[in-house]
């Protein structure tokens, strides 16, 4: 591994054992496969992935107006994996989905007649999202693996490419971006990856999960102000989804095998729901009189932080779910 500009670059292999060391509060149910567009091939050799990084940070930053490079980590053409925002921070990538979400930029132009991904970047893809999968205990299906072509530009609406929609991944991204094309081309190449590895189904020794209310939430070595701040775990942003496995005295024990602690008074409860319809409507409002504000398919997994006749709210904004379509948690 190498260190330049705050950015770590590692092989798919390296990656496989840093993503299974790293202690992440925040709760990830996808991950989401972009192109870079530019940077395409046609900027990059065997000696600038620093470089390269570092300019799509100072574009996300400068131009923008992001506070840090959006994506998690970056791909690049010779299969090398670039660390990018810490994975306790939501990207900025897709419109109204990240709150969830680990962003893979996959460095150059995928649409058709552009570039020609190499195997070494092929691979490395592979690996990657199946060590991710594997860490955050992720089945593979398009429900948990996002193309940015499924979402409306400028919504952020799941209509899988109908109308409005950026190419990204690129049209010919193992085979094409379409859901289909996941299915077929991409999909069985992570399952092949992970072997035997299947979502753990025994019961979870979590209590429940919380939302985090305040701008900026530090993790503590024990359940009081006066503490220590944890050394292997950075502070949580606002609307982080975290997982409770104790709780004292209005503190939350965060980790099931660190002494890893946050004050309660910054959270607020909420419920883990899964869309058992085909899709299901989400609206501005608790009823049916509100307007539709889109869409949510089978299997997609929402955090619930209040409910009213019937209805339940799904993050800080005015988006509704029907109750009668979801399965509780």
């Amino acid at each position: 591994m190498e260190t330049k500009y705050g950015f770590t670059k590692m092989t798919a292999e390296e990656f496989a054992v840093w993503i299974s060391n790293q202690r992440v509060a925040r709760t990830i149910l996808n991950v989401q496969q972009h192109h870079t567009w530019v940077p395409n091939y046609s900027h990059c050799n065997d000696r600038n992935h620093f470089d390269r990084q570092q300019a799509m940070k100072n574009h996300h930053v400068g131009v923008n107006g992001w506070a840090d490079i959006g994506q998690h980590f970056s791909v690049f053409p010779d299969g090398s994996i670039l660390t990018g925002r810490s994975l306790e921070r939501v990207p900025a990538c897709i419109t109204g989905h990240n709150a969830h979400s680990i962003c893979l930029e996959h460095v150059g132009n995928f649409d058709k007649d552009c570039d020609t991904m190499t195997e070494a970047q092929q691979e490395a893809i592979i690996k990657m999202t199946a060590a991710i999968c594997r860490k955050f205990n992720l089945p593979v299906n398009t429900n948990t693996i996002l193309y940015h072509h499924w979402f409306e530009l400028g919504t952020g609406h799941r209509n899988n490419g109908s109308r409005n929609n950026k190419s990204c991944p690129g049209t010919a991204f193992f085979g094409g971006n379409k859901v289909e094309d996941c299915e077929t081309g991409f999909l069985p190449l992570v399952r092949r990856e992970l072997g035997d590895f299947d979502v753990v189904k025994t019961k979870n020794p979590y209590i429940n999960y919380v939302i985090v209310t305040a701008s900026r939430l530090n993790v503590r070595t024990q359940p009081s102000g006066r503490s220590a701040l944890a050394r292997d775990r950075g502070s949580i942003e606002l609307g982080a989804i975290l997982r409770v496995y104790g709780k004292t005295d209005g503190w939350l024990k965060i980790s099931n095998s660190q002494e890893h602690w946050v004050s309660a008074r910054f959270t607020r409860d909420v419920k883990r729901a899964t869309v058992n319809a085909s899709v299901l409507r989400v609206r501005s409002g608790p009823g049916t009189k509100f307007s539709v504000e889109g869409n949510l398919p089978r299997g997609e997994e929402v955090f619930i932080m209040e409910e009213h006749n019937g209805w339940c709210k799904i993050g800080f904004e005015e988006k509704w779910l029907s109750s009668d379509f979801l399965d509780f948690h």
